[in-house]
């Protein structure tokens, strides 16, 4: 479990929630709650209780639009931290997510594009292996290189720092994930998800208003059919070995993240 309550965290990562679908109606952008806080949307009408972020998604268009006008659309202390996906975040904040991982950040609410694919064939079974392989080797990249000791098991990851920087995987996955932009294939992706993230277009939809946490927020047009191919039984409680957070190794809501003092040796190298 988190050495943190978690519902003060799940208040203040609503406030930037808002904030994201306030940018987003203001400018026209379509978003849907998606994954784990369109579940919670759903079967609780608010956050998942065990659950310590918010995840939405958007068409590519939209997405990339967001990406070009973020530092005259979003108003202070709001920021775009983009890679593979993005994050919208309180830069009044501080988190880290892991000891062994260099990104240091603020509270934030995840944005994942959807990219157009072929259909769920074996092309497209190949094209998001591809896009997790390559999601691994951005991994190791980024993590302590001495997670595991000084032995065999750091090769990997020192082999790979030398031979990528993390901006080079990051166009090359990005590449990957937008070879089928534009085209008229009826599918959709979060790559996020691998191949359960391949759904229909008219899954999505247009977007609806769904409550969220008393909030009026932006939801896919069929949820209980992009929440079946994501989860199954959405509706059944995971059993509570099964019930996932992050627990974040440092958090604070009062530190802007370009001011914390980063103490970990391996973030000085």
């Amino acid at each position: 479990m988190a050495n943190y309550e978690i519902r003060p965290l799940q208040l203040r990562i609503l406030d930037v929630l808002v904030a994201f679908d306030k940018v987003c109606k203001e400018h026209g952008l379509t978003y849907y709650l998606w994954a784990g806080t369109m579940l919670g949307a759903v079967r609780h009408k608010g956050f998942i209780p065990w659950d310590d972020d918010a995840d939405v998604a958007m068409p590519r268009k939209d997405y990339e639009m967001l990406l070009k006008h973020a530092s005259e659309w979003l108003p202070k202390p709001f920021e775009l931290n983009s890679g593979t996906f993005s994050k919208f975040v309180d830069s009044s904040t501080t988190v880290v997510e892991r000891y062994d991982m260099l990104s240091v950040g603020g509270i934030y609410v995840d944005i994942f594009p959807l990219d157009e694919i072929r259909g769920k064939g074996l092309l497209s079974r190949l094209h998001t292996a591809h896009y997790s392989f390559l999601v691994k080797i951005t991994y190791f990249c980024n993590r302590n290189p001495y997670k595991h000791g000084h032995g065999p098991s750091s090769w990997l990851p020192l082999l790979i720092q030398k031979l990528y920087t993390n901006d080079q995987l990051i166009k090359k996955t990005v590449r990957l994930m937008k070879k089928y932009s534009g085209s008229d294939y009826e599918y959709l992706c979060d790559h996020n998800f691998s191949h359960r993230g391949i759904m229909p277009k008219s899954y999505f939809g247009k977007p609806k208003p769904i409550i969220f946490e008393g909030k009026e927020l932006s939801c896919v047009e069929f949820p209980d059919k992009c929440l079946t191919l994501l989860y199954g039984d959405y509706m059944q409680l995971p059993p509570e070995g099964k019930r996932k957070q992050h627990q974040f190794y440092y958090l604070n809501y009062d530190l802007p993240y370009r001011e914390y003092k980063d103490e970990r040796d391996f973030s000085k190298k």
